[in-house]
């Protein structure tokens, strides 16, 4: 590894910006600001790098996950485009699937479209390839200078079989390059699959995004010019690879972020042994969890903001449960989120006038002891949270609902947060075929240390585990992920030893142009890896789930049993279809391990904080993170505080610390089972877990019968229904499904 140069490893998430700097001696240091701070810097990252820097030092690398594309994807703030499809296709992308948003609603309320304009390209090729009609250059010419004087700057082509027979695509691409568009993307470049809809919209969220990207990689690349140009600038995509900034593109910039979460979760948890892992990322504005039992789990389709997005990515589940949650009482129930202060004005403690938030609820119980939080508030950016405010407003709440004490109310927000996270993780385990008490708990992200225990004891989990950067994981998961460059073809054919013949040339085609693309990147020829993997589905359905590519035999009881594990049936191993051939190329960056730290038996606290516990305060012991050397045990309650986030070792659990700083918390009492309600009236609390709890049973009913059906009925327009009865045949829950079964 290169010890001469800084390297800067920053996740700006939509609260706050991580920043973890890799000194040129080798050592790490870290910093937190927020994303959002107009009063006192232009850029988040930027500024990060500055209050590291030396005037004389140099930058070998930033490497970066940003929220950038997908506030504008949520916020429609992308480039005003236009959407060139095949006549007659005009209305292809607006009519969309089946699917409704809200299939209770009467007054259906679809996404807003991403595309300005749309272009009719007169022009047919068909599915063999044979020119139908012409493409009518001149009409197109006409109409995209129409686009470009009223102001439209990005072009995205797809036509109908444009993945396989590309020459109008080009052709169009042509002409609005001649035109001065700033952004055009083509769908055989973007995504050369079938399915026309989800293609097309890959190829206008490209268009859409991209110089979204590029303006501010271009704003970053001038603030740091002020500052000590970096040799690299690279960013990390959805697929959790990281990619020079000139090839970062709309299409893979979603889950940047994220993504850098679990790589850092799995590079460093799969090395203390752990072998199935979950990952908790509680961050201010959200939650994201995921799993990994072996291999990264990526989908190929989801859906992010309205828009389909068929582009690999990731697969995490993101709740509207973060720090900046806002709470709420509503209907006689306690509610958390959907809603979040975000990181402007942020929770109520933040001193710009927010609104209660999980955050808050933490600093009311004790859970965050505030002397040993950053002190970045109020106007100088130098005052402490503020508690004050925070007992002011839960007074009042508590008041107004007639609750009693500020506390408890508190603590019933609390527990619904919880309990909506713990439903996230049973959704993707449950999906998978997995048992969640198998797997360990893996809390990251500037919040997910202060919930780690509760969430653990709702799902029955044993064990959680914690990196010594575990506030700042996303971050220094940049910092371990590695170059990563996919190509994929559609192939759609029966599967026999005769097709997998034929793909070889595509396979090996695919993997030049990955070979080629990571040669470009700088990658030296000894440091690139190649993987192939086919996409298999059972003729009829959609799901299609990857087998490594091998012998025949071996795929198919690779595929067998991924579905039988997934779906609890046994598929028709003679009714295969290859979907997809995929080939990833992996340019190893730097090797870095956590360095060992020092063994420490006995460590004094730092100090004491008075934590709500069972109705009442106590004083907990307080330790600071750094202090606490290998081979240290504490039992809870004790709070762990650190630069970058709090961790909260609960009442029968107990920490230990191994040889590389990790932290792990293992429940020594077992799990408590709920108090016996009054059940003179509804406590409003347990209506809404149980609400959100019996809910997310009727739908995970669903998911397994919408993922392995083959009538488009079921799969798309959910023309079915899941619910939850009681023993009189009383509903109690019904899944978002068609309610007339």
């Amino acid at each position: 590894m290169r010890r001469n140069k800084w390297q800067f490893w920053i996740d700006r998430g939509g609260t706050f910006t991580d920043v973890v700097a890799l000194r040129p001696d080798g050592n790490l240091q870290t910093a937190n600001l927020l994303s959002d701070n107009p009063e006192h810097y232009r850029d988040a990252a930027a500024e990060g790098i500055r209050r590291f820097m030396a005037g004389a030092d140099a930058i070998e690398a930033v490497k970066m996950g940003t929220t950038v594309a997908t506030n504008a994807l949520l916020e429609r703030a992308g480039t005003p485009t236009v959407l060139v499809v095949t006549s007659g296709f005009k209305d292809a992308l607006a009519i969309g699937y089946q699917n409704r948003p809200d299939i209770f609603a009467l007054h259906i309320r679809k996404p807003e479209p991403i595309y300005d304009r749309v272009v009719e390209a007169k022009e047919r090729i068909d599915a063999r390839g044979n020119v139908l009609c012409e493409l009518d250059e001149a009409d197109v010419r006409r109409s995209l200078q129409q686009c470009r004087d009223a102001g439209l700057r990005a072009v995205a082509i797809c036509l109908v079989h444009g993945y396989r027979y590309p020459a109008h695509e080009n052709a169009i691409a042509e002409i609005a390059l001649k035109l001065g568009f700033e952004q055009v993307s083509v769908s055989h470049d973007v995504e050369s699959l079938v399915k026309f809809v989800s293609r097309g919209e890959t190829t206008l969220a490209d268009a859409y995004l991209t110089p979204v990207l590029n303006n501010y990689i271009a704003g970053l690349q001038t603030e740091l010019a002020g500052i000590a140009t970096p040799e690299r600038l690279l960013f990390m995509q959805s697929n959790g690879g990281l990619t020079l900034a000139d090839n970062f593109r709309g299409k893979n910039s979603v889950l940047s972020g994220p993504a850098a979460g679990v790589v850092g979760m799995v590079e460093t948890a799969s090395k203390a042994g752990f072998k199935k892992l979950i990952g908790f990322d509680m961050g201010g504005t959200s939650t994201d969890v995921s799993a990994w039992s072996g291999y990264y789990e990526r989908s190929n389709d989801s859906e992010v903001a309205g828009v389909r997005l068929r582009a690999p990515m990731m697969k995490i589940h993101t709740i509207a449960a973060g720090g900046g949650s806002i709470l709420d009482y509503r209907d006689e129930r306690f509610q958390v989120g959907p809603g979040s202060a975000g990181a402007n004005p942020g929770p109520a403690c933040y001193r710009r006038n927010g609104p209660l938030t999980v955050t808050d609820a933490n600093v009311l119980l004790g859970r965050i002891p505030v002397e040993y939080f950053p002190a970045v508030f109020g106007e100088h950016a130098d005052q402490p949270l503020d508690t004050g405010v925070v007992r002011q407003q839960f007074e009042t709440l508590a008041n107004n609902i007639g609750a009693g004490n500020p506390e408890k109310v508190a603590e019933g927000f609390l527990t619904i947060a919880v309990e909506s996270m713990a439903n996230a993780i049973r959704k993707i385990t449950i999906e998978r075929g997995e048992d969640v008490r198998d797997f360990v708990l893996c809390c990251f992200g500037g919040a997910g240390g202060q919930h780690a225990c509760r969430v653990a004891e709702v799902l029955d989990i044993r064990k959680v585990w914690l990196h010594p950067m575990a506030g700042v994981l996303s971050a220094y998961g940049m910092g371990l992920s590695h170059i990563r460059v996919e190509r994929q073809k559609s192939i759609d054919s029966d599967f026999c030893d005769e097709a997998l013949e034929d793909i070889r040339p595509d396979i090996e085609r695919l993997q030049d142009e990955c070979n080629q693309s990571l040669a470009k990147q700088r990658v030296p020829a000894a440091n690139r890896k190649f993987n192939t993997t086919l996409g298999l589905r059972v003729k009829g359905s959609d799901t299609i789930l990857d087998v490594s590519f091998g012998n025949a035999n071996e795929m198919v009881d690779s595929f067998t049993a991924t579905y039988r594990s997934r779906f609890g049936a046994e598929p028709d191993a003679m009714q295969l279809i290859i979907a997809i051939a995929r080939v990833e190329g992996t340019g190893i960056e730097q090797a870095f391990s956590d360095p060992s730290i020092a063994p420490s038996s006995q460590v004094a606290p730092a100090g004491n904080n008075k934590m709500w516990i069972d109705g009442s305060w106590q004083d907990v012991p307080v330790y600071r993170r750094e202090d606490l050397g290998a081979e240290t045990s504490l039992s809870g309650p004790a709070i762990i505080a650190e630069p970058n986030g709090t961790t909260v070792v609960d009442a029968g659990w107990v920490a230990t610390v191994n040889g590389v700083g990790h932290l792990l918390l293992s429940n020594e009492r077992g799990f408590s089972t709920q108090e016996t309600a009054d059940e003179s009236s509804p406590d409003p609390v347990r209506l809404e877990v149980f609400n959100r709890l019996f809910m997310h049973v009727a739908e995970q009913m669903g998911v397994v019968l919408q993922n392995t059906a083959i009538s488009v009925n079921i799969r798309e327009r959910l023309d079915f229904s899941c619910a939850l009865f009681d023993a009189d045949g009383r509903l109690v829950s019904n899944a978002p499904h068609m309610p007339v079964h």
